[in-house]
């Protein structure tokens, strides 16, 4: 009888718990978790596990500076591409091609960017997709 007590309180409290999250706390994790999906999919196997690159052909997305100052060319890097010479990262120039991502939707584009944003040791909260479309419209 002890132990079933025990079990419920747990369950009620973890309950309590996740029902206390904000809606933006809620989105943040979906977009997020969403998103570490898609970059395993789409991404690891160029930018590696820890988004730290490939040497001097495939650049690290370790550089919150750089991607706080781009925030609003991301969306179109993903979406089509990277043909030319990419500014320099962390003190060094990468060359060479990104491949574009044409068919990707741009909730998947705003779930990617918000997990890259918020891992690697980056800290840029939730990229939604409001923001993203609004970006894609400015592409050059």
């Amino acid at each position: 009888m002890k132990f079933k007590v025990i079990v419920f309180t747990a369950i009620m409290l973890c309950v309590i718990i996740v029902s206390c999250q904000s809606d933006a706390e809620q989105e943040f994790k979906r977009y997020y978790t969403g998103g570490a999906v898609i970059y395993k999919d789409k991404c690891q196997n160029c930018h590696g596990n820890n988004g730290e690159g490939l040497s001097a052909m495939i650049p690290p997305l370790t550089d919150t500076a750089y991607l706080k100052k781009k925030r609003t060319v991301l969306s179109c890097l993903v979406k089509y591409g990277i043909k030319e010479t990419i500014v320099t990262i962390n003190g060094k120039a990468y060359e060479g091609t990104m491949p574009a991502n044409v068919d990707m939707p741009p909730i998947e584009i705003a779930k990617v960017l918000t997990y890259i944003g918020n891992s690697f040791g980056n800290k840029m909260g939730t990229i939604a997709v409001e923001e993203v479309n609004s970006n894609l419209e400015k592409c050059n």
